[in-house]
């Protein structure tokens, strides 16, 4: 099969996202980017080194501060933020060629939430596109929001996914299947998953969750022979059929609180988590409740990646580590340094990971040994992963040299 068309055959199958939506192949539309996995396509010309001064095309300073992903579709680049000062979260759009800030809309105003973590953010979600509308969830007050936006940033609706009680934050990005966006809650007063018309908000179903937080967002696979919507926390592993929300099949084998978003192999789904204890596990995804593998790695916040059977991982502590994905087996484990809270993407055969303090550290999905190809310092502070799109890699960074500014940075050869 010609590469561009099994490309398009796995995002039908994956994420109900039809070709009839004609995302390109350079399109990143949603949190983990087109395919949902952090995996980049048609990536010739990205460049592995840049700084301030080298290989920058634009900056574009963004009002506020938030810690979601771009989205980048077309010609057009979207984006969440909070303004703490002024108590409003808004959806920007910028424009892919110079980054010029084409409109802003602001979705929520009023009393933020009370109990946020210092590291995190009023604006943590990715913003996630169907080919024709925007998503976006947020937390304002005691309430966890979706919303859809047109493309012209007008506001279509707004739905209340339920009560919210912050504990560290709120991270749940959107996920769009067919005609249903499915949005999530998990908090200790109990949460709920639901599947939302995407064109009108109507809630055609829903599944209350335990009383416990947790930030995961649910991910369309395809694995053990069917489609399933899976994610882990609240000390379970769970599938729903995404169109019904009917449960495929739910089972003990997580931690409590979790908020990278799973990879599979077709076979096994791979889950992490970070509270009340550290949890790496490969679950078998056909429902039996086998665990195949786990260990006492802390994979907290960053999401994993997979290829040719193996896992590649930056872990919360600074360290990026490979494991065999049938056997959990180490085949190599290095030392990068800092703390990380972004999730790596995969370009090529090259894997960018963002640790908190700006420094990209560039090295080969290679499972017989680490080997790096560049280390790139851009600002003082990330904590939204980077996004790769074509030939340009899109850095949300922070500076802190007295009153702190966020920029959204692309870097591209020139």
């Amino acid at each position: 099969m010609h590469k561009l068309a099994s490309v398009f055959l796995f995002i039908g199958l994956a994420n109900g996202l039809a070709a009839e939506t004609k995302f390109a192949p350079t399109d990143w539309p949603n949190w983990r980017g087109l395919t949902s996995d952090g995996q980049a396509l048609l990536v010739d010309g990205l460049p592995t080194k840049w700084s301030e001064t080298k290989n920058v095309v634009w900056k574009t300073p963004i009002p506020g501060r938030g810690h979601g992903t771009p989205t980048v579709v077309g010609e057009r680049i979207y984006l969440a933020t909070a303004d703490e000062d002024e108590m409003f979260q808004a959806v920007l759009c910028v424009d892919k060629a110079d980054g010029k800030v084409v409109w802003q809309t602001k979705v929520h105003e009023g009393q933020f939430a009370i109990g946020l973590n210092t590291n995190a953010s009023h604006a943590g979600t990715a913003v996630v596109h169907d080919g024709e509308r925007l998503f976006v969830n947020f937390v304002i007050g005691n309430q966890a929001f979706a919303s859809a936006i047109g493309l012209d940033g007008k506001i279509l609706w707004q739905k209340p996914i339920g009560k919210y009680k912050v504990h560290q934050g709120y991270g749940s990005s959107p996920m769009v299947y067919r005609d249903i966006v499915v949005v999530k809650a998990d908090t200790k007063i109990g949460g709920a998953i639901c599947g939302l018309d995407k064109k009108t908000g109507r809630e055609i179903w829903r599944q209350e969750r335990p009383k416990i937080p947790n930030y995961t967002t649910p991910v369309v696979v395809e694995a053990a022979g069917r489609l399933q919507m899976v994610f882990c926390g609240c000390e379970r592993v769970t599938s729903l059929d995404p169109l019904t929300g009917k449960k495929l099949w739910e089972m003990p084998g997580s931690t409590q609180e979790c908020v990278s978003t799973l990879v599979t192999d077709g076979t096994h789904i791979f889950i992490s988590g970070g509270w009340p204890k550290n949890h790496t596990a490969a679950i078998v995804a056909d429902g039996s409740g086998k665990i195949a593998w786990q260990n006492t790695a802390r994979v907290y916040v960053p999401s994993m990646l997979f290829r040719d059977g193996f896992l590649y991982v930056t872990m919360d502590a600074g360290f990026a580590i490979c494991w065999d994905a049938k056997t959990g087996r180490p085949q190599w484990k290095e030392r990068l340094g800092g703390k990380f809270f972004t999730s790596p993407v995969m370009a090529g055969n090259r894997i960018y990971g963002t640790n908190l303090d700006g420094k990209t550290f560039v090295f080969e999905a290679n499972p017989d040994e680490f080997k790096p190809i560049a280390t790139n310092q851009l600002g003082d502070e990330v904590y939204a992963s980077p996004v790769v799109s074509g030939n340009r890699l899109y850095l949300r960074v922070a500076f802190k040299d007295g009153e702190r500014r966020e920029f959204l940075y692309a870097i591209g050869g020139k």
